[in-house]
């Protein structure tokens, strides 16, 4: 072994050591992670391709429940897709500490579909953050629920 290998070595294992391990996470841990969130993101196709918009939420068993503007983009390709049935899309929420390079981020995929005027009145309350009006709501029905998670062993 050359001169000065084996400290380098050392380095390079007390390193890996150090080093942030990513985990999968299971069902109920993702939503209990994403249980206490108001934003999350939605992915859906508007026509043009895919499209990723932020949404306040909450979570309602394991739906996921939000709203939008009835004149925005979401809702246009939502009721556009959905003809008295359901569209596929993705929901994720993730949490990051920069600092610490851990975090985690959940990815529910599945069919979402409008709520009628009394399934609204039965889910939580879900207060978007922009002005306007939001009063198109959606419940999206994950057919997958997955997650992974990065911390320091």
């Amino acid at each position: 072994m050359a001169a000065g290998s084996s400290g380098k070595m050392a380095r390079m294992a007390a390193n890996s050591a150090d080093r942030p391990v990513l985990e999968e996470l299971d069902h109920d841990e993702c939503l209990r992670l994403i249980a206490d969130g108001t934003v999350g993101r939605v992915a859906f196709d508007d026509g043009e391709g895919p499209t990723v918009v932020p949404v306040n939420y909450s979570l309602d068993g394991d739906a996921v429940v939000f709203r939008t503007s009835v004149s925005g983009r979401l809702n246009r390709s939502l009721l556009t897709a959905v003809t008295g049935g359901e569209v596929r899309m993705a929901f994720q929420v993730d949490r990051f500490d920069e600092a610490s390079h851990e975090g985690w981020s959940v990815l529910l995929r599945g069919g979402a579909h409008p709520l009628s005027e009394e399934e609204i009145t039965q889910v939580t309350a879900v207060e978007p953050w922009p002005g306007g009006e939001r009063d198109a709501w959606f419940r999206l029905a994950p057919a997958e629920v997955s997650g992974r998670r990065v911390r320091r062993p």
